[in-house]
């Protein structure tokens, strides 16, 4: 492993992930999210903005685990790489948290479905991402 590339990797996945997450969340989503019966499930966005340390704290270590996996089954196989990885992730993590959420929670199947589609297409972008930006120098020719 590559220990610069990885921490680099690391922090413009994060950057990534927190400008699209307020784009999908902050912008696309949030007159869904003010709307019955979703603003009686929901904190307050006052609250939420006094917890968002959590969140980022969690998207931090969300990011750093999200690398490392990528890193620890890299084949240097390009962008087609990055997709497949962040299309393994989004099923895995996405899918199952999205329909999860929606067996817990009375929550309406349209904002369900909206989560894992703009999920599936966040985690592509982060997958892609990854594999832009890690890309180890060649070995030394001995």
């Amino acid at each position: 492993m590559n220990s610069k590339k990885f921490w680099i990797t690391f922090v413009v996945v994060f950057v990534v992930l927190e400008i699209t997450s307020y784009i999908i969340h902050g912008v696309i989503l949030d007159s869904a999210y003010s709307s019955e019966p979703l603003s009686k499930i929901f904190r307050s966005k006052e609250e939420m903005g006094s917890m968002m340390w959590v969140m980022w704290l969690m998207d931090l270590i969300w990011s750093y685990f999200f690398v490392f996996f990528f890193v620890k089954g890299y084949e240097n196989k390009g962008l087609g790489e990055g997709l497949r990885f962040g299309l393994y992730i989004a099923i895995f993590w996405n899918l199952v948290w999205a329909y999860g959420n929606y067996v817990i929670f009375p929550l309406p199947y349209g904002i369900v479905l909206q989560w894992f589609i703009y999920g599936l297409v966040q985690i592509l972008i982060l997958g892609a991402v990854a594999s832009l930006v890690y890309k180890p120098e060649a070995q030394a020719a001995e």
